[in-house]
């Protein structure tokens, strides 16, 4: 066996309600409690605030945090830590509270500067305590040791180290009952990729990485549809929940590739939410891929669909691809650039920028050159 390295990921609590027991996990002292301003006005947390301010903890509430947060985001958040003299950190919401939370809990344990430690592996210093609270199934970001923020030029830029994997995340399903369709949906397929490029991942894909990828994939196609067309059943969401902190656990090991990377500059530069910009470039980088990951595919179109056992790799392959399309578009989401203002012309632009996201194009099972991105985004269009 091809020796590996494998980060567990944080402790879980995972049932309804349980976010107010990370009270007795947080050491005592004031907390930077890191939302948005939508979970906020829906009034998701306000729960585990109250429980903080029983126990006698002074809360720092930052929810000024947007979709693909900024730089200056991020050091706002940092600087009302500072000022409060916080003692641990509270990410509450999507993707972007949490990779803010997991920043800023680094950033103001360690002293460190973040233009410091972009990249792989860079992070040396110790962060504050954490937990994690994700409100939507999909990113995974509470399971990872990865966050991403946008800076100068619309560019998203990633900070990846075991530093910052959470101290505990909190799995609670009652906090992603009846979310929107379109939501759900964007953020499912996000997750759905996260299981596929880490299945497939030519860097660092390992036993235990393959093992939580298959079972996030299972959990994930059997439920999203159901998750879609009855928002509040809630073990449909529960399996959601579950399958999207597998799928974290799976990509935190086996890093994501070139869907990831082709989504990114639609997120920078057009603003998509990150979850439909995966699901816009799914099917044409998967279909790119095959060849190289036909094994992989066809070892995952069983997960999806067991009764293919006894066909060939190719038409499993093709069956995997074809089935996520699928999902795509059941869930409801549209899955052509065009569908959301994005221009043909834009083909060249788009494939430019995807070439800075090295980090992630590294994972691809075949390499995607700058004109081979140009013709994935002309072909989604």
């Amino acid at each position: 066996m091809t020796p590996f390295t494998f980060y567990p990921g944080p402790r879980v609590l995972n049932g309804a309600g349980r976010s107010g027991e990370l009270v007795d996990k947080l050491p005592f002292g004031p907390v930077l409690f890191v939302t948005d301003a939508d979970v906020r006005r829906f009034g998701l947390p306000d729960d585990l605030l109250a429980a903080l301010e029983s126990s006698g903890r002074a809360v720092t509430l930052f929810d000024a945090v947007e979709a693909d947060p900024s730089k200056a985001t991020l050091l706002a958040a940092v600087e009302q830590g500072r000022v409060a003299g916080a003692a641990s950190v509270v990410g509450f919401g999507g993707g972007s509270p949490m990779d803010v939370a997991k920043l800023a809990a680094y950033l103001l344990g360690s002293g460190d500067e973040l233009d410091s430690i972009w990249g792989v592996g860079l992070v040396r210093g110790i962060r504050l305590p954490l937990a994690l609270v994700p409100t939507t199934a999909g990113t995974g970001s509470e399971a990872t040791p990865v966050a991403v923020i946008t800076v100068e030029g619309a560019e998203k830029r990633g900070v990846n180290s075991p530093a910052l994997i959470a101290d505990w995340a909190v799995l609670d399903a009652e906090l992603t009952v009846g979310k929107p369709r379109a939501l759900t949906a964007a953020t499912g397929i996000d997750a759905i990729v996260h299981a596929v490029e880490a299945y497939t991942s030519a860097k660092a894909k390992n036993p235990l990485s393959d093992m939580y990828a298959r079972e996030a994939l299972r959990l994930l196609g059997a439920n999203l549809l159901a998750a879609c067309e009855r928002p509040h059943d809630q073990d449909a969401r529960s399996a959601m929940l579950l399958g999207a902190h597998l799928a974290g656990l799976a990509f935190a090991n086996a890093p994501v590739a070139g869907v990831h990377a082709l989504a990114y500059p639609l997120g920078g530069l057009h603003h998509l939410p990150h979850g439909l910009s995966n699901a816009l470039m799914l099917r044409h980088v998967l279909a790119f891929n095959a060849e190289a990951a036909r094994e992989h595919y066809a070892e995952l179109a069983e997960v999806l669909e067991p009764d293919c056992a006894g066909q060939s790799n190719q038409s499993k392959a093709a069956l995997l691809i074809e089935r996520l399309d699928e999902l795509v578009t059941a869930s409801g989401l549209q899955p052509r650039l065009r569908d959301h203002g994005i221009a043909f012309e834009q083909a060249p632009l788009l494939a430019s920028e995807a070439m800075k996201q090295q980090r992630l194009l590294v994972n691809n099972p075949v390499e995607i050159r700058e004109e081979d991105a140009r013709r994935l985004y002309e072909a989604a269009w």
